[in-house]
């Protein structure tokens, strides 16, 4: 592999943020646009070193990436970490759509394998597209060891905007025990009220552990 040079050590009109102006985002590799996301170095690492490590922990994949891995790599601050995360995002939100249609629960809890073994509950609310292409993924609540609080208001928000024509929501129970609660059973009766209401069904609800799910569309609860 080549040596990558310092920012400092290439001519002026070559640098990323110059480039970028010159020929358009697309004549730039990964390297030159983590450079231009970077921004700048420190007196810990230049600019290119930074960009240099970030590229790494891309390769490996993003879905890992979170404040506290990237303020661990030498150079990164936390305006920067914020930035890239900030950045993440955004691309996960509206620009990256899948083309393969969620038509199995195995699709779907495919795509929820990061909040399995989390030790708080999280509940997330996935829009679909008239052919169950997901849309977006998104967080709606954080809750304790063993409660997650949701209202309809804010699960069915953002799929109006997305024009979503169903959602899948999903909670993982760090108990181990997937079984649902009261609780679990009246949210998804509330939803799925709410969702026929609007014209966005809500197409099921999963409660997922580190080695279980629970359909409520597969128990006839939906």
């Amino acid at each position: 592999m080549p040596k990558v040079r310092r920012l400092s050590e290439i001519p002026a009109i070559d640098r990323p943020r110059e480039k970028l102006l010159r020929k358009g985002v697309p004549a730039l590799s990964d390297f030159e646009l983590l450079e231009v996301i970077v921004g700048s170095g420190n007196m810990h690492a230049d600019v290119s070193q930074v960009a240099r490590q970030l590229l790494k922990a891309f390769r490996r994949g993003t879905d890992t990436l979170n404040y506290e891995t990237l303020v661990q790599l030498r150079g990164i601050s936390t305006g920067q970490a914020t930035k890239i995360l900030a950045s993440l995002e955004l691309a996960r939100r509206h620009l990256v759509r899948d083309v393969q249609p969620l038509r199995t629960q195995q699709d779907v809890v495919a795509r929820l394998d990061d909040i399995r073994s989390r030790q708080q509950e999280y509940f997330v609310a996935m829009s679909l597209d008239g052919g169950q292409r997901l849309i977006a993924q998104r967080t709606i609540t954080i809750g304790t060891l063993d409660t997650v609080l949701a209202h309809p208001r804010e699960v069915f928000s953002d799929p109006i905007v997305d024009r979503a024509a169903s959602i899948i929501v999903a909670h993982n129970h760090p108990s181990g025990e997937a079984k649902p609660s009261s609780k679990d059973t009246m949210l998804t009766q509330q939803l799925a009220a709410a969702g026929q209401l609007l014209g966005v069904p809500l197409r099921d609800h999963l409660i997922l552990t580190r080695t279980e799910v629970y359909s409520f569309r597969q128990h006839h609860l939906l």
